[in-house]
């Protein structure tokens, strides 16, 4: 029920409004705000008058009193839409309240201002509850590195398929944003798979962890989306790759090409060809392409070799052999390729086999 007394006052709360003490001014702003807040209903044309005045005055008020309307009209449903989009485009100081948590802001409100403002209105933008892929696509394209973790920290934050491509090119050249995007719940599956080799250990694991426990359904359908987005320029071939090429398949024809085989070409190394044959041989043991097999082994990439040869159902031993001929210069290889040797112990084979099939990906892009 309509409180009378209280709105009785409203019309000599407004006529105040064209005070000139700004002190009176000061203190009309608040009186009508905890007016507003009163709990008594009001009609739509007392709405419309609140709305009218609370943003005369709060033009002509300075920023701490802007700021304390901000975080007083935040969370309010009810809230006067043209004095909350009045604030969401006022300095950070004052928007970031209102920008971070007012349910009265449209996404047209909010595109307005991820167009116009700078980092900080961005941000406030990104830890909404609720962001939409509209308002997320300007926030990835306008946003820098902070502001894109944000983003990609806040779950209830939607990305398009176009943003989300984006967020991980960039986050893959920045390990700041490595654990926010390894970490976000509804990253497409074979956009994870891609953070894999630029990733430390524990967030490869836990997208080994997440590939194991996907179900089958988004697992096809991550596949065929990254079917289609993935580049097939890596790079040259060594100057050896075809006579290498041709003696690999030799050993093929003649049943000759066993992991056994793999270890002596990866002793014998560079000079006699070893470290290409092997590469290529590895590249056909997991049906991989051969870039990916060589930035494993390059960059000794031991986890992701224990993959490999797991999907490939190898004996525990037989990895430890190429992780320690592998780590050859390294004064404590054996005890590191002991402990890539237990995890590759804990590596469930499904796991391994549904992580190479985003890598395999790379290899049917190239033939393609």
């Amino acid at each position: 029920m309509t409180d009378a007394p209280a709105l009785s006052r409203l019309p000599e709360l407004i006529a105040l409004a064209e005070e000139e003490s700004s002190e009176k001014r000061r203190a009309l702003l608040r009186e009508l705000t905890e007016h507003f807040f009163g709990g008594s209903a009001r009609t739509p044309a007392e709405d419309k008058l609140y709305d009218a005045v609370l943003v005369k005055l709060a033009d002509d008020m300075e920023t701490a009193v802007r700021a304390e309307l901000s975080a007083r009209f935040a969370s309010a449903p009810d809230a006067p839409h043209n004095l909350i989009r009045r604030l969401a485009n006022d300095e950070a100081a004052v928007a970031g309240a209102v920008l971070a948590a007012s349910p009265v802001l449209t996404d047209e409100d909010l595109l307005g201002v991820v167009r116009r403002h700078g980092q900080d209105h961005l941000r406030a933008v990104s830890a909404r509850p609720s962001v939409s892929e509209a308002v997320s696509d300007v926030i990835v394209e306008r946003g820098d590195d902070e502001t894109l973790g944000t983003l990609l920290r806040n779950d209830g934050a939607r990305l398009s398929r176009k943003a989300s491509e984006a967020a991980v090119e960039r986050a893959k050249v920045n390990p700041a944003l490595h654990e926010a995007t390894v970490s976000r719940a509804n990253l497409p599956a074979d956009l994870l798979n891609d953070m894999y080799f630029v990733v430390e250990a524990r967030l490869r694991a836990r997208i080994l962890e997440q590939n194991a426990s996907m179900d089958p359904t988004l697992l096809e359908s991550a596949l065929a989306a990254g079917r289609a987005r993935v580049a097939t320029d890596d790079g040259a071939l060594p100057a050896d790759y075809t006579e290498c090429s041709a003696y690999v398949e030799e050993l093929r024809a003649a049943g000759q090409l066993t992991p056994q085989m793999l270890a002596r070409f990866l002793r014998s190394g560079d000079k006699t060809g070893g470290r290409t044959s092997f590469l290529i041989a590895l590249a056909q043991l997991a049906d991989i392409d051969f870039h990916t097999a060589r930035q494993i082994v390059e960059r000794r990439e031991l986890d992701a070799l224990a993959v490999v040869c797991k999907a490939a159902d190898l004996d525990r031993a037989l990895f430890l052999t190429y992780a320690v001929v592998l780590l050859n210069d390294d004064g404590d290889a054996m005890a590191k390729a002991h402990s890539y040797a237990r995890m590759y112990a804990e590596l469930t084979r499904e796991a391994a086999l549904r992580t190479l099939r985003f890598w395999r990906m790379r290899r049917g892009a190239q033939a393609a």
